[in-house]
């Protein structure tokens, strides 16, 4: 039965999957290998306006990033004539706070070229300083970030609890940890922390996260293959190098898995790699992507969820005795509902029905349609995307992905940044494309989406090769920005000018716990609305977002009650008097 059935009849998606992991086991085979960065390659039913509902919404998003600022062109090898997988994948983007004015600033990862890296052509990834009114300033100089290589992803945590904001950046070659000195400037502690400074790991996503509950920041990452230039076929030179038909890049099937890693914060600056004796580089093998940490199953320890592309996904649930176990099969996330591995590239985290339980969401290639993994509870997980109206686009290449509420309603909707892998994909004369829209599927309040794509403003119309995006309220006046980096082009920033309902933005500072209180989970009641949200380091694809939690209020004029458990086990209430601000909450000063 394809995608297009149901489920009536059928074993539950948890244990379909394990039945195809058996046979994959086995050496067999659930999908085409005939492609380079692929998955299932089931056909989805095609997309149908009768399939979308009518609905009433103000939302109009618009891209404003030349006007505001964002001077800044993203560069990975030649823009059209593409000859490896590490051209194509894109880079990040961070939305965060670097020098603690209040106002979130910009960072865009940049990668860079073949031939410019001995020339004076050196493409460095680039920080925009918010000023206020939506404009920004290029502070990349003077901050010291002006590294060249193969920029990946970015994610921000105050690893030495001195208030200030700190970045690690992924790279193909070593990854670079960037300490915050508080002035302005970023200093490379790499070495100096004992991460490696030599190496040629593919790096794509990270995390900041306490997995051990001591109050200082761990750091996670993921790692997608193993990749020389020198031995890599070029494109079309065999049956997986090829996309129906067409010649392309090669990968990631016929190269070696990568393995993820876990660095322990030793609290005097440096880090020790934990991976093996953890089990956190269990399983091995996979092209991973996206590293998104949460308390999956509600006990007060931090998981984690890695997408992996055309690989199973990746659930590494936290022992609570320094290690962890892969959950990703009888959880029902390492596969489709179908049972079937698919290119997962961006996920997020989110309770988008309101049960107080995280669910998962991720993106994936063409002929395919995202996974919503419906947490629920005692680590199980049911991909609801069909019934949830998601399996309808079926031929757009996805990577960043983010749960948000876009007009303050208190549900969240998923937002979907879009581009094909393939320069020459046009040449088929398909319904895919290189440059594509957005998605923007709105939160009904009932268990399904409507994409309204087509009516939520010019910005998300608009057709880019899209990869990293994050979110953050850039004026704080409640309303939620998106900014996307876009492959071999400029930037977007797209801001919302529709009207918005009430909110509140919740800034949290921890102190027996990190000081970012990274893993916190807080629950606000307005009226009959209860909402959940933690707060984590690195999101969407490659991507990092702003850290303060954002609750759309809806019709609600107060907030009724504030709950927050702190990463500590600490469970402390707080009293919230006026709505439509960001209020800071520190740890011990609740009831």
């Amino acid at each position: 039965m394809d995608r297009a059935g149901t489920n009536q009849g059928r074993p539950k998606p948890r244990y379909a999957a394990m039945l195809s992991y058996i046979v994959l086991l086995c050496g067999g085979s659930l999908a085409s290998f005939s492609q380079g960065m692929g998955g299932s390659h089931h056909v989805a039913p095609p997309m149908s306006a009768g399939n979308t509902p009518i609905v009433n919404t103000s939302i109009s998003l618009n891209d404003i990033a030349a006007e505001a600022g964002l001077t800044f062109k993203h560069e990975s090898g030649d823009p059209l004539h593409k000859k490896f997988l590490l051209e194509s994948i894109g880079s990040g983007v961070a939305v965060f706070d670097y020098d603690g004015d209040g106002l979130q600033d910009i960072f865009l990862v940049n990668a860079t070229g073949w031939t410019n890296l001995a020339t004076k052509s050196k493409p460095t990834s680039r920080l925009f300083r918010n000023l206020g009114n939506l404009k920004f300033q290029d502070v990349t100089e003077k901050a010291g970030l002006t590294h060249t290589g193969w920029g990946q992803g970015v994610c921000a945590g105050d690893y030495d609890n001195d208030g200030h904001e700190d970045m690690l950046v992924t790279y193909y070659g070593h990854n670079i940890l960037y300490h915050n000195e508080g002035n302005g400037h970023f200093t490379d502690a790499t070495a100096r922390s004992g991460l490696p400074t030599q190496g040629t790991r593919w790096g794509t996503g990270c995390s900041f996260f306490d997995y051990d509950r001591d109050g200082k920041l761990d750091i996670a990452i993921a790692n997608y293959v193993d990749f020389d230039p020198k031995t890599s076929p070029l494109p079309g030179t065999n049956l997986i190098c090829q996309f129906k038909g067409l010649p392309v890049i090669c990968g990631p099937r016929g190269l070696n898995g990568g393995k993820n890693v876990l660095y322990q914060n030793m609290g005097d600056g440096s880090f020790k790699d934990v991976s093996e004796a953890s089990h956190f580089d269990q399983p091995s093998g996979h092209y991973s992507f996206s590293v998104i940490t949460g308390d999956f199953d509600g006990d007060g320890w931090t998981d984690v969820f890695i997408s992996c592309d055309s690989t199973p996904n990746i659930l590494l649930h936290n022992n609570r005795d320094g290690t962890f176990k892969d959950l990703a099969i009888p959880s029902g996330t390492a596969f489709s509902d179908d049972g079937e591995e698919q290119s997962n590239m961006g996920a997020d985290a989110g309770d988008y029905n309101h049960t107080g339980r995280l669910d998962l969401v991720t993106t994936t290639f063409d002929d395919d349609v995202p996974a919503l993994f419906l947490n629920e509870g005692n680590n199980e997980f049911s991909d609801v995307y069909l019934r949830a109206g998601l399996g309808f686009r079926t031929h757009q290449v996805s990577w960043g992905v983010a749960f948000l509420d876009l007009d303050n309603k208190g549900w969240l909707d998923i937002f979907i940044a879009n581009g094909h892998i393939y320069p020459n994909v046009d040449t088929l004369h398909r319904e895919s494309h290189y440059r594509e829209e957005k998605t923007l599927y709105y939160n009904l309040g009932n268990g399904t989406f409507a994409d309204i794509t087509e009516q939520s403003g010019p910005g998300t119309r608009a057709r880019t090769v899209a990869r990293g995006m994050a979110y953050g309220d850039l004026l704080n006046d409640g309303s939620l920005d998106i900014v996307i980096n876009n492959l071999n082009s400029t930037p977007n920033l797209l801001v919302n000018r529709g009207k918005k309902s009430n909110w509140i933005t919740v800034k949290l500072v921890g102190t027996t716990s990190n000081r970012d209180a990274i893993g916190a989970q807080v629950r606000v009641q307005a009226g009959t609305l209860v909402q959940l949200a933690e707060v984590r380091s690195g999101c969407c694809y490659l991507s990092q977002s702003d850290m303060r939690l954002h609750f759309g209020l809806g019709n609600a004029q107060k907030v009724d009650a504030v709950e927050v458990l702190w990463p500590s086990g600490k469970r402390e209430n707080f009293v919230v008097e006026r709505i439509n601000r960001v209020v800071e909450l520190k740890e011990g000063t609740g009831a």
